[in-house]
């Protein structure tokens, strides 16, 4: 089942941008930095519909994550 943008909860962030494995780690997606990592390195994660494995993505406000069927959008 793939979730949705409209099931994506918002986690606000206090900067401009956030870093793909920083926001994992905000929004309770993943449980640490090296989880993050892992998961992906290994095409597990989703931005806006994309995989990315580059932990130092940039995100801004919009933006929508997934992992393993849950979601969360980058909010002011």
């Amino acid at each position: 089942m793939m979730v949705g943008v409209n099931d994506a909860i918002d986690v606000a962030i206090s900067d401009e941008t956030i870093r793909l494995g920083q926001f994992l780690k905000l929004a309770g997606l993943i449980d640490s930095g090296a989880e993050a990592k892992g998961v992906i390195t290994d095409g597990e994660v989703t931005v806006n519909g994309e995989v990315d494995t580059r932990r130092g993505r940039q995100l801004a406000v919009g933006d929508v994550v997934e992992v393993f069927g849950r979601s969360a959008r980058v909010a002011r």
